[in-house]
C-alpha cells in the first residue's frame, strides 16, 4: 500500500512539473510576441520623381505626428517668407505661452524673441517647441487659428487624413495624421520650397555660446539622405521621415510606431536600400499639386504681423539650452512632452557649425485673439478686425440652431468637428473661467461646413452686455472668445 501511494505522488509530481513546463514555455512564446502587438507601426516608400508608391504598410492608418507636425509649421513659414509677410530676420516674439511650453524647448523667456532663421534652425534640429508656439502665434495671432491654417493647407496639398490641432506635436487626442500624408508633405517642402529646404539638411547649429545637434541620426550616415523630421511621444512611437536625393533618385519615406529609435532608424535605412533602386530616373514634373493661396489667409497675416519691429526691452532674456543628456530626461520632467531621442553625436568630419544664430529681443507685441473656428452672426463692439476676417473666410450658410440654447446671446470659445470635443472644451473653459461663467448654461450647436459637420461650443447669456462682460473677462484669463447674437 505505501509503494503503491509512493507511486502517485510520484506520478502527481511529474505530471505537475511538465504542466509548469509548458505553462512557461506558453508564456516566454507569449512574451516574444508581446512588443510586436503592442506597438504597431505604419511605413509607406514613395518614388519622389513620379509619385508611384513603391512600398506601403498600414500607410492610411491614423497615427499621432507627434515632431512631424512641425513639418506643417514650417510650411506656413517658408509660404510667409516666399511671399514677402516676414523675413529671416523677423523677430519671432515668445508669448507667455510659448515660453510655458514643455521640452523640448530653445528656452526663450517670456518677452524675449529670436529671428525667424532661428526658430526655423531650432525647429529642425531640437524641434523646439517653444519656437514653433512663437511662429504659430506670430503667423495666426494664436496657436488655435495658426492650427486651423495647418488643416487648411493639408486639405490644400491633398492630405485627406490628417487634423492638426497645435503647431509642435504635443499631445493632443483630436491631432492625427497617416504615413501617406506625411509623405505627400515631405515631398510638398522639397518642390514648393527649394530654397529653404536646405535647413532640414543642418546637423547643428550655434545659439549665443552654445551649439545645438539634431536628432536625425540618418543624415551622413545614410548616403542621399537629406532630412526631413524626427517625433517621438509615447503615444506616437518613434517617427521618422526622410528624403533621399542620390542625384538621379529621389525618394521620400516614412516610418511611424518604431518601438526605439534605433529601431526606427535601422528599418529606414533597410527601405531605403531596398526601394531606392527601384525608383524611377525620369520624373514627370511636380508630384505635389500647389495649393492655390488662400486670400483670407493671406489676408490674415498680413494683418498679424507687425509693419515694424517691436522696441527691444533692456533686459536681455535669458537663454537655457538643453544638453543631449539633459533631451533624454525630458521625458521625465514632463511626462506631455514632446520628447526626440538623444540627439546624434557629430563625428569629427561633423563638429564643424553648420549655421549660426543669434538670439535677438524684441516685447511682445499684443495681437488680437480670434476664437477657434469662428462662425458668427452678429459682430460684439469688441470684437477687433481680425476677429471679422476670421469670419469672413470660414462663415457658413447653413448654421443649425440648438434646442439646448439659453438665452439671446451667446459666448463663442471654440469650435470642434465632433461634439464630445466641444462639450470637453465647455467644461474645461468652465473650469478656468471660475465665477465668471457660474450663471451661463453650456450648449453646442452644429453647422455644416464643405460637406462636414461641426460643433460650436458656446455659453448662453440673456443681454449683450453680459455676454461682452463676460468675453472681456475671458480674454484676460488668455481664453479665446467673442459674443455672438443667437
Amino acid at each position: 500500500m505505501r509503494q503503491a501511494f509512493k507511486g502517485i505522488v510520484s506520478n502527481s509530481v511529474s505530471l505537475l512539473k511538465t504542466s509548469m513546463v509548458a505553462t512557461l514555455a506558453l508564456t516566454f512564446a507569449a512574451a516574444s510576441i508581446a512588443p510586436a502587438m503592442a506597438a504597431p507601426s505604419s511605413a509607406i516608400v514613395v518614388d519622389a520623381k513620379t509619385g508611384k508608391t513603391l512600398y506601403a504598410k498600414d500607410a492610411n492608418a491614423r497615427r499621432y505626428p507627434a515632431s512631424l507636425t512641425k513639418m506643417m509649421t514650417l510650411y506656413l513659414t517658408f509660404e510667409a517668407l516666399k511671399a514677402g509677410r516676414i523675413s529671416k530676420n523677423s523677430p519671432v516674439v515668445f508669448s507667455a505661452r510659448a515660453a510655458a511650453e514643455p521640452p523640448t524647448k530653445l528656452g526663450v523667456r517670456k518677452g524675449g524673441s529670436v529671428t525667424v532663421e532661428t526658430a526655423i534652425l531650432s525647429m529642425v534640429t531640437k524641434s523646439a517647441n517653444d519656437s514653433s508656439t512663437a511662429l504659430a502665434e506670430m503667423l495666426g495671432g494664436t496657436e488655435a487659428n495658426f492650427a486651423r491654417m495647418m488643416t487648411s493647407k493639408a486639405r490644400a496639398l491633398g492630405m485627406k487624413g490628417t487634423v492638426f490641432r497645435n503647431a509642435n506635436g504635443l499631445p493632443d487626442p483630436g491631432q492625427f495624421t497617416t504615413a501617406q500624408d506625411m509623405a505627400t508633405l515631405g515631398m510638398a517642402l522639397r518642390e514648393h520650397f527649394p530654397q529653404y529646404y536646405g535647413y532640414f539638411s543642418t546637423r547643428s547649429f550655434a545659439y549665443g555660446k552654445r551649439q545645438i545637434n539634431g536628432h536625425n541620426r540618418l543624415l551622413g550616415r545614410i548616403k542621399g539622405v537629406d532630412g526631413i523630421k524626427t517625433g517621438y511621444t509615447r503615444a506616437s512611437g518613434f517617427n521618422l521621415v526622410s528624403s533621399v536625393n542620390d542625384g538621379n533618385r529621389k525618394l521620400v519615406a516614412v516610418v511611424m510606431g518604431g518601438t526605439s529609435g534605433a529601431s526606427r532608424d535601422n528599418q529606414m535605412a533597410k527601405l531605403i536600400q531596398s526601394y531606392l533602386p527601384e525608383s524611377s530616373t525620369r520624373g514627370s514634373g511636380p508630384i505635389v499639386a500647389r495649393a492655390s493661396n488662400d486670400t483670407a489667409v493671406a489676408a490674415l497675416s498680413n494683418a498679424l504681423l507687425p509693419k515694424k519691429n517691436a522696441p527691444t526691452p533692456e533686459e536681455k532674456p535669458e537663454t537655457v539650452v538643453a544638453s543631449a543628456d539633459e533631451a533624454v530626461a525630458d521625458e521625465e520632467v514632463a511626462e506631455d512632452a514632446v520628447v526626440e531621442e538623444a540627439p546624434a553625436k557629430p563625428s569629427r568630419k561633423d563638429k564643424k557649425v553648420i549655421a549660426a544664430a543669434v538670439p535677438v529681443t524684441a516685447s511682445a507685441a499684443s495681437a488680437p485673439i480670434p476664437a477657434e473656428l469662428p462662425v458668427v452672426q452678429a459682430y460684439a463692439a469688441e470684437e477687433t478686425p481680425i476677429d471679422r476676417l476670421m469670419t469672413a473666410s470660414t462663415a457658413d450658410n447653413s448654421a443649425a440652431a440648438s434646442t439646448s440654447a439659453s438665452g439671446a446671446w451667446a459666448v463663442q470659445i471654440a469650435s470642434a468637428p465632433r461634439e464630445a470635443d466641444a462639450k470637453a472644451q465647455l467644461d474645461k473653459v468652465a473650469k478656468q473661467a471660475g465665477r465668471v461663467l457660474a450663471k451661463a448654461s453650456g450648449f453646442t450647436v452644429a453647422f455644416d461646413k464643405d460637406g462636414t459637420t461641426y460643433y460650436r461650443a458656446r455659453f448662453g447669456f440673456e443681454t449683450k452686455e453680459a455676454a461682452w462682460k463676460a468675453c472681456n473677462a475671458l480674454k484676460r484669463k488668455s481664453i479665446s472668445c467673442f459674443a455672438v447674437q443667437q
